[in-house]
């Protein structure tokens, strides 16, 4: 009722004082056989109790306030060697987490999760992961203090688990502990099952942002286009790391060369691993022409965008002659480079109409031999460049 009407939302926030005395009696009570579980006094009810001061202290100073001692009391008080002391200290945390609470009460709820990471019980490990995870962009700091016992969870047998570790190895990732993570993060893409290869491979890539050296695009593209039945799933997970986002140019040149060579795949829809986006291809070639016109775009990042949109003329069908309209803008450009990748261009629509001379000229690149990554990248510029 509270999460569906103000009113009712603004009466029970009264009640708040209340419902802390009875929380406060529960847990201070002696033994009562009647609603003891495992030498705890009514669990099912201290945790209806904790949801709803979850919700009476969301948004409001006031409520949060008055339920912070009872909180913290619960989250020291409470024993953990059952599972339904783990139960009321988990929706203790969701509590703290969820309220405008005190900064030390966030930092014993994120201690509590870090101590979940030790329990053998796989579900209680997952949901610290888990929620962590939520946690770490607004308490980054408190969750750091954990990162050895997270890494440590890049090795669990459970492939839930791992997942949820190798997320959240990403999220701690920054200035001061980048050698060390990526050293843990390379030996696991190095040992991980091939199902976490390309999330792990494209996370390093992010966290690397706009440092990678020069040989790294090619060879992530190389990587890409062996890795054939993970085509359709990585175009799409790079279409949406590059929405309205091209500080990080490497991955921007990445995302460029990936929609240029599977932008159908990625119109139609077909990834399995994930829910698939809904993508037309005048909102692909929207993409790429911000990346042609967007001020941290280098003359290399637009040049591996021009090539995308020249290539996805033989692969969609609607947009030819916007296709053609790009181009043709980018022949006037200052761009030095832009003008001479775009010397193909009037040879290449002369003969647009013929199709085996149009796929001869950007045809998939899928079959390329894994003799040097390099190749991929200077073929382009060599063929575009008019060299």
């Amino acid at each position: 009722m509270c999460e569906r009407s103000p009113d009712m939302l603004a009466h029970f926030r009264k009640l708040v004082p209340q419902l802390v005395r009875i929380l406060k009696n529960l847990i201070m009570s002696g033994y009562s056989p009647e609603h003891d579980v495992s030498g705890i006094s009514d669990p099912f009810l201290q945790v209806r109790i904790l949801r709803l001061l979850r919700i009476l202290g969301r948004n409001d100073d006031d409520s949060s306030e008055a339920m912070n001692d009872i909180l913290a009391q619960v989250a020291t008080n409470t024993e953990t060697s059952k599972n339904v002391g783990n139960a009321i200290l988990y929706e203790t945390v969701l509590t703290i987490m969820d309220i405008k609470s005190e900064s030390g009460l966030r930092v014993l709820a994120i201690n509590i999760l870090g101590r979940f990471l030790l329990n053998n019980d796989k579900n209680i490990r997952y949901v610290a992961l888990t929620s962590l995870l939520k946690t770490v962009q607004t308490d980054h700091n408190a969750v750091q203090r954990h990162r050895s016992t997270i890494v440590d969870c890049l090795k669990d047998l459970d492939v839930s688990i791992k997942r949820r570790a190798m997320e959240l190895s990403f999220a701690l990732v920054n200035g001061n502990n980048i050698r060390g993570m990526m050293k843990e993060l390379l030996y696991f893409l190095d040992s991980c099952e091939p199902e976490f290869k390309a999330d792990c491979a494209s996370g390093i890539f992010l966290a690397a942002g706009s440092y990678v050296r020069d040989d790294a695009v090619p060879n992530l593209i190389q990587l890409i286009t062996n890795s054939v039945e993970m085509h359709a799933y990585t175009v799409q997970r790079l279409y949406k790391a590059i929405l309205g986002d091209y500080s990080q140019q490497p991955l921007v040149q990445v995302a460029a060369w990936c929609i240029g060579e599977y932008g159908d795949l990625l119109v139609s829809g077909q990834c399995e691993e994930e829910e698939p986006i809904q993508v037309t291809e005048d909102e692909v070639l929207d993409i790429l022409e911000s990346v042609l016109i967007s001020n941290m775009s280098t003359s290399v990042t637009r040049g591996y965008a021009l090539t995308a949109i020249m290539k996805l003329s033989t692969r969609f069908t609607c947009t030819v002659n916007r296709i053609k309209k790009v181009v043709s803008i980018y022949g006037s450009s200052i761009d030095v480079e832009l003008q001479q990748r775009q010397r193909v261009a009037p040879s290449f629509y002369c003969c647009f109409f013929v199709d085996w001379a149009r796929w001869g000229i950007y045809s998939s690149l899928a079959g390329l031999p894994s003799s040097g990554a390099f190749y991929i990248w200077y073929s382009e510029w060599k063929c575009n460049s008019g060299h």
